[in-house]
Order: structure tokens, then C-alpha cells, then sequence
């Protein structure tokens, strides 16, 4: 409603003749106007409607609904309907409607007669009074069809008339407007962009539409509102041009095109070349989404307003080095450094040693020259910060972040804090959900705390659970069970307690080692080919290859160490109970990884080719995103509920 009026307001600044004959100098006048929450912009001189945030080649056509078909309300075309509305006015102009005209009356005009008639291309419309409009096909099959029920004693109007209505069946109001956007949410596409570009736009669209049931569902109470808008950061790069299609042979030309439009990406971000292109890329598009937006919305920021990210694939990865200002060359002077002490270990020449340390002495003093120049630029001018807001929450979606960084040399520590990985001061929340045989996706929270691995992530909640357990009260539950099967068969006969929280759909398999432990699966597969002397050594080598660096430290040397460690092997090492939940030890602030549940009937190898591009339009991802972002806007409404009461 709101839309409707100010389009229509904008409609008749252009004059009596509507777009087709504007008033001199005043087309340029009507300025756009803002519709569908501000995400469209609409040119009423022309009947088209464009995105504001992103590209978009082909316009959407606007129409004005002026006459509507009895019982579906849908509008005529407008051809046809300008061409009625001005008959009806030159006919009618002047005369009073019944006051009480009830919408819902459709009854046959029967007995009487058109006071007037209008001829159109393929119909004509008849007025039996100023408001009992009825339209009649005059294709030939409909003529035959009337003249027969007319015979039969119908009237024309019951027998094959349409009815028609002057205006929509409910009246525009400027109150029918969507509520004020107080948490923006930007959308980052992975890889296979080039492949097809206009993709993260429709998969954004999806997630919208989603969280838009939901939002109705379950946050129609709350006067704020969540909007997605997609990141495009891929097709604006020229990266090497067309030299790598220029080296891909011909045959087998569309598999080789479609791997170079997708999977090239991941080898693009790994070349020292390319990476700062991307880098830069999604930044700079980050920025101008952010800046476009709060131009628009000038009280965004003035109250409040929160910005969160959801990425995809690799986007993750650019996503987190964007906001961490990671880059390959820290790794590079950790490496020399490494290698300045391996020198200074092994046995050198006097002539080798005095160049040695002449040039430790230049290396001091250029890093003392550089400390000062960077000292000075910097009171001089302030450097801008990477992005221009401050993230709530990062969701990622099937994301290999943890990958990445377990090969940056990041290791499980001892403290249950997310800021191991991202600080807070950076991000607020970090998220990371996945379907479970997504096979691109990695567990995040390993990394932090090692014996995660043991634990299984947090079952996201279906859509429809009737009064689901909040995340935050959700008890860690095992994953594996506390003694190490020795084959694939014991693995699989021995279950784990469920959590009563989580309810799993079905038996949990054992995928959740952690990254270091990889090969473990195979290992024990291999173990329980062969008994004797090979199945006692691959069982061996099973146990000791997951073995932690606790128990390493903590066995001692000789048999007695081994035996220690035979013993100890896969036992999580933290107290525990027969329960299947965690007693109190170290544990993470806020759980991490989320995983979405498996269909009853889901074929897990069919599921494993689909899965990775499933998120977008699913209904439990967006109550899962919309739970986290609504939470305190839900907690302060519940608090003056209570005070209230």
C-alpha cells in the first residue's frame, strides 16, 4: 500500500496524460521512488523497476492496476484497461455510486439490459450500471457457447461475463509498510560465480524470500526487520584476462570451461599474483554496499543499526582475511626468521660469521628506519580501517576456513575462546554451519579446543520443532564413544548416548576426527582386512596415529610410556560421565559449529554432490540466522513484556 500511493502520486506529478505525455520540463522532476523496503528503485516515466545494490540487465516492467477481475483481483492489461477506464469516465463522470457497495456481491445481472457497450480487439465490455461491469470474450468458440446457454434461459452475464471492478478489493494505506531494517545482512558468494553470474543475486533472493516466512512465523511481534543483500565481488575482476582459457585444450572444451569458471578460483586465491585482486574486490564491494546503504538510510547507523555476513565456500576464506588483515606474507618472514635461527646454530667460517652479523645489524636498523616512518605516517594520516563497519555475527555456509588455517600453522590451544581463531574485537560471533556430507565444509571448532573432535556440533533445530531448547542451553554431547573401535564393524555396532537436546534422526557415523587425523578411517579399515601379524600391526599404528600431544607429553619413557599411551589412546582428555555429556572442564564461550539435520530418506552419496549448494532456500538456516540476529531485539521485548505484566 504504501508503494501503491507513492507510485500514484508520482504518476499524476507527470500530468493528465500520465507517462505517454508528460508536461514540459517536469518529467525530469519526478524523481525515482524507493520500493520493496528500498532494495528497487522505480522510473515512473518509463514503467520500469531496477535494484538499487545490485546489477541487473533486463528491467521489470511496472504496471497500473486500474480495472480487476471479480474473484481473482488480478489486474487486466493495461492497454485494455486505459481504454475502459476512459469509456466509463466520458460515460459515467459525475454520477454516485451505491454507499454501500459490498465487494463480496457477484450476483448475475439477470433481465437487464447494457446501458452502454465498448468494443475492444478480441472482447467487448458491457455496463449494466455504473458499478455491474462485465467483459465477454468475442472468440468464436465463446460466441457459440452463449448463444446456446441464452437459448437455455441463462443470461449473457451469468453464462459466459466476467465480472469487473473499478479499483483493487482492498484500499492502499501509507501505514502498509514494512517495518524499519535495523540489521543488514551481506551475502558473499564462493566460487562459480563466472560461471554464472547473476547466481548469489538468485540465491540471496531465496534466502530473502525464506526469512521472510520465518520473520512472519515467529518475529511478527518485533517492529525491526532483517534485510539480505547479495555481494558480487567476482565478475568486476580481469585477473589474468583470457590466458588460461587461451591454454585450455579443446577437448572436452565444457567440462574444462566450467572447471575454469569455478575451481580456478581456489587457485587464483592461492597465487600470490591474484590473491590481493580478490581481496580487494570483495572489500571494496563490502564498502560501497555499506556506504550506498546508509546514504539511503540515514538513521541505520543513528540507531544502531547492526551489519552481519553470510558466506559461502570460499568465501569464507576472503571474508576472514579481509576482517583479520591476514596475508601470506607474515608466513614469509616467519620462515626467515626460521631460518636466521638454523643458522646461527650450525657451525660457520670467521669470514661467513662477520657477514652474518653485518647484515642482522642492517636488517635492526632498516626495521628501526621503517618503525619510525610508519610512526610518522601515521600521525600525519589516520589509515582507514579494511571495512567500514563493524561485523555482529559471521555465518559461514559449507565453508573449508578451518583448512586453510590448520595449513597456516594454527593449532588447538588451551583457552575455550573464539578469539584463538577471530577476536572478538573483530567480530562478535563467529558461526559455521554445514550439512553433514557437505563435502567442502570443515569443523572450526578443533582448531580451538582439540578435543571438539570428540564432540559432536550442535544439531540445528528443524523449522516447525514446537518450542525448541535456545542454542546457548544446549549440552555438549559426544561424538565418538570413550573406547576406540579397532575396525570398521565395531565402529559402526557401538552408538553413542544421544543428547535428548539434539534428538539425531539416525545413527551419527564417525566422521568427526580432526583434520590432523585424516587417514584415520582408512587406517582402520585396513586393520580389520587381515588378522595376525599385519592386523596387530595396522591396529597398532591405527591407535597410535591418534594419539594427542597431552598424552605424549604426559606418558613416560620406554614400555611404561607405551603402555600409557596404548591405554589412554582416544580417550578424551577431560573427566566425563557414563551420561554422554561433558562434566564441567574447558569448553568454548559459544558453540561454533552448527550442523544442519539429515533428511530421513536423504541419500548420503546423492546428498554429497547437492549439499554444498543447498543452504540458500532452506527454511532451518533461515530461522537459524534470524534466531541470532534477532536475539537481543527478543530479549528486550520479552523484558517489557515482564514489565508490563
Amino acid at each position: 500500500g504504501y508503494d501503491s500511493l507513492r507510485i500514484e502520486l508520482a504518476y499524476r506529478a507527470l500530468g493528465p496524460g500520465g507517462p505517454a505525455e508528460p508536461r514540459e520540463g517536469e518529467a525530469a522532476a519526478v524523481e525515482p521512488v524507493c520500493v520493496r523496503s528500498g532494495l528497487y528503485e522505480l522510473d515512473v516515466a518509463s514503467a520500469e523497476s531496477y535494484p538499487v545494490y545490485w546489477n541487473q540487465t533486463e528491467k521489470i516492467p511496472v504496471m497500473r492496476g486500474q480495472w480487476f477481475i471479480d474473484g481473482t483481483w488480478q489486474p487486466l492489461e493495461e492497454e485494455e484497461s486505459n481504454l475502459i477506464e476512459q469509456e466509463h469516465l466520458n460515460r459515467f463522470k459525475g454520477q454516485q455510486l451505491q454507499e454501500s457497495f459490498d465487494m463480496e456481491v457477484s450476483k448475475p445481472v439477470d433481465g437487464k439490459e447494457a446501458i452502454h457497450s465498448l468494443k475492444l480487439s478480441r472482447n467487448h465490455v458491457d455496463w449494466h450500471s455504473v458499478d455491474e461491469v462485465y467483459l465477454y470474450s468475442d472468440a468464436t468458440t465463446s460466441k457459440i457457447a452463449r448463444t446456446v446457454t441464452q437459448k437455455l434461459g441463462f443470461s449473457k452475464a451469468s453464462s459466459s461475463g466476467t465480472r469487473l471492478h473499478r479499483g483493487y478489493v482492498e484500499e492502499a494505506t501509507l501505514e502498509d509498510k514494512p517495518p524499519q531494517t535495523s540489521h543488514i545482512v551481506f551475502v558473499v558468494h564462493g566460487i562459480g560465480q563466472k560461471m554464472d553470474q547473476g547466481r548469489i543475486i538468485k540465491n540471496t533472493a531465496m534466502m530473502r524470500d525464506t526469512a521472510r516466512k520465518i520473520e512472519e512465523k515467529y518475529f511478527a511481534n518485533l517492529a525491526t526487520h532483517v534485510e539480505f543483500l547479495p555481494v558480487e565481488w567476482r565478475s568486476k575482476l580481469t585477473l589474468d584476462g583470457d590466458t588460461v582459457d587461451s591454454i585450455t585444450p579443446d577437448k572436452v572444451r565444457g567440462l574444462r570451461d566450467m572447471l575454469n569458471s569455478s575451481a580456478m578460483d581456489i587457485m587464483y586465491y592461492t597465487s600470490p599474483l591474484y590473491r590481493d585482486e580478490l581481496v580487494k574486490g570483495l572489500q571494496q564491494e563490502l564498502n560501497r554496499l555499506y556506504t550506498l546503504f546508509c546514504s539511503r538510510n540515514p538513521e541505520f547507523e543513528e540507531k544502531g543499526g547492526k551489519v552481519s555476513i553470510v558466506s559461502h565456500s570460499l568465501g569464507c576464506v576472503i571474508t576472514y582475511d579481509i576482517m583479520t588483515g591476514w596475508n601470506p606474507v607474515r608466513l614469509y618472514e616467519q620462515l626467515l626468521q626460521k631460518e636466521e635461527e638454523e643458522l646461527e646454530d650450525r657451525w660457520m667460517s670467521y669470514e661467513e660469521q662477520r657477514l652474518l652479523e653485518e647484515l642482522y645489524i642492517t636488517k635492526q636498523r632498516l626495521r628501526e628506519i621503517e618503525e619510525r616512518l610508519q610512526e610518522l605516517k601515521a600521525s600525519t594520516i589516520s589509515k582507514p580501517p579494511v571495512l567500514k563497519f563493524k561485523v555482529e555475527n559471521f555465518f559461514c555456509m559449507g565453508s573449508p576456513l578451518a583448512v586453510f588455517l590448520a595449513l597456516r600453522g594454527i593449532r588447538p590451544g588451551n583457552s575455550g575462546s573464539q578469539d584463538h581463531i577471530l577476536p572478538r574485537t573483530i567480530c562478535n560471533r563467529l558461526l559455521n554451519i554445514f550439512h553433514p556430507t557437505d563435502p567442502v565444509a570443515y569443523r572450526l571448532e578443533p582448531l580451538i579446543l582439540k578435543h571438539y573432535s570428540n564432540i559432536s556440533p550442535v544439531q540445528i533445530h528443524w523449522y516447525n520443532t514446537a518450542n525448541p531448547l535456545p542454542y546457548e542451553h544446549m549440552k555438549p554431547s559426544f561424538l565418538n564413544p570413550t573406547k576406540e573401535p579397532t575396525s570398521v564393524t565395531d565402529s559402526e555396532s557401538v552408538s553413542t548416548v544421544p543428547s535428548p537436546t539434539t534428538s539425531p534422526v539416525m545413527v551419527r557415523r564417525h566422521y568427526g576426527e580432526s583434520i590432523t587425523n585424516i587417514g584415520k578411517a582408512s587406517i582402520l579399515g585396513a586393520a580389520s582386512i587381515g588378522k595376525g601379524l599385519g592386523g596387530m600391526l595396522f591396529s597398532r599404528f591405527g591407535r597410535s596415529s591418534t594419539t594427542t600431544p597431552q598424552t605424549l607429553e604426559t606418558g613416560k619413557d620406554g614400555a611404561e610410556g607405551d603402555d600409557k599411551k596404548a591405554t589412554t589412546v582416544g580417550t578424551p582428555p577431560f573427566p566425563h560421565s557414563s551420561s554422554g555429556f561433558l562434566e564441567p572442564t574447558v569448553e568454548l564461550e559459544h558453540r561454533i559449529d552448527f550442523e544442519l539435520r539429515e533428511g530421513l530418506v536423504e541419500s548420503r552419496y546423492w546428498s554429497a554432490v547437492t549439499s554444498h549448494t543447498a543452504y540458500w532456500s532452506s527454511l532451518d538456516i533461515a530461522l537459524f540466522l534470524l534466531t541470532f540476529m534477532y536475539k537481543h531485539d527478543q530479549e528486550d521485548t520479552d523484558k517489557s513484556n515482564l514489565d508490563t505484566i
